[in-house]
């Protein structure tokens, strides 16, 4: 019985790393699936580098801080949903860190160079989200799921409903599902060539106007349904668990529970 646990344990590590290098991991060797296996389940914790020796990457990860009455959930939400209405990218992975940030987890389907992406994430930050701290040039990560180790809270994927849920306390008090945090992952798309080459030219500078205010996006997105993919800020608990049960999810997390 508990070789059968441990195989069960084996094959879902194994989609969950292989959901994180579809998505985020060039294809080196830099991170044997031994390695990602002992940082994914808390054993020790890796500062995983998105971007190899040759100055490539197909990652870009925004950090959301935390900040007085919930802005960081709000400004993330907002940035989000502008990057799917705005410029036509696919829907980003959200997370907690464990410590005191949120993260956007952007997919690129082919490796761009770090100054790209330095120059994307830069007119993102113009464009939407001035105000957020932005250190240049970061590549190195922990990614999730993860335990911090300063924290003791765990650093994971997220329902992109859920997370109002962490806006206190910006991790989880036990390690995450291995099926949950591949089940977050599963279903999202790496964003294509096309698709980046339309966005940076959408954010390049112009004599006319610039993408739209947030505070446009966000008064527009009150009046109208929200479209499918899109971040839900306001989602209830029920509406949370419902969509978990659908995705074949069991919600365990601490945060889901009213006491």
């Amino acid at each position: 019985m508990q070789g059968a646990v441990l195989a069960a344990w084996g094959l879902m590590m194994h989609k969950l790393i292989s959901e994180l290098r579809r998505l985020y991991l060039l294809n080196d060797q830099r991170y044997d699936d031994e390695s990602l296996t002992w940082h994914l389940s808390g054993e020790t914790t890796l500062s995983v580098d998105l971007a190899n020796a040759a100055g490539l990457t197909r990652a870009l990860v925004i950090d959301f801080h935390k900040a007085p009455n919930e802005q960081h959930w709000t400004r993330l939400c907002e940035v989000a949903n502008a990057l799917q209405t705005e410029l036509g990218l696919p829907a980003p992975a959200v997370s907690v860190s464990g410590g005191t940030s949120y993260g956007l987890w952007l997919s690129l389907a082919s490796p761009i160079t770090t100054a790209q992406a330095r120059e994307f994430l830069a007119l993102l930050h113009k464009a939407y989200f001035k105000d957020e701290p932005m250190p240049p040039g970061r590549t190195a990560v922990e990614l999730p799921p993860c335990l911090h180790h300063a924290t003791g809270l765990w650093g994971a994927f997220i329902n992109p409903g859920m997370g109002a849920s962490f806006a206190d306390e910006l991790g989880l008090e036990m390690q995450p599902p291995i099926a949950a945090q591949t089940a977050f992952l599963d279903g999202l798309q790496s964003i294509g060539d096309a698709e980046f080459a339309k966005a940076l030219a959408l954010l390049q500078p112009k004599d006319v106007a610039e993408p739209r205010a947030l505070a446009t996006t966000t008064a527009t997105a009150t009046t109208t349904a929200t479209p499918e993919g899109l971040l839900l800020k306001d989602a209830t608990l029920e509406d949370i668990i419902a969509h978990l049960h659908a995705m074949n999810i069991e919600p365990t997390f601490r945060h889901l529970l009213k006491r």
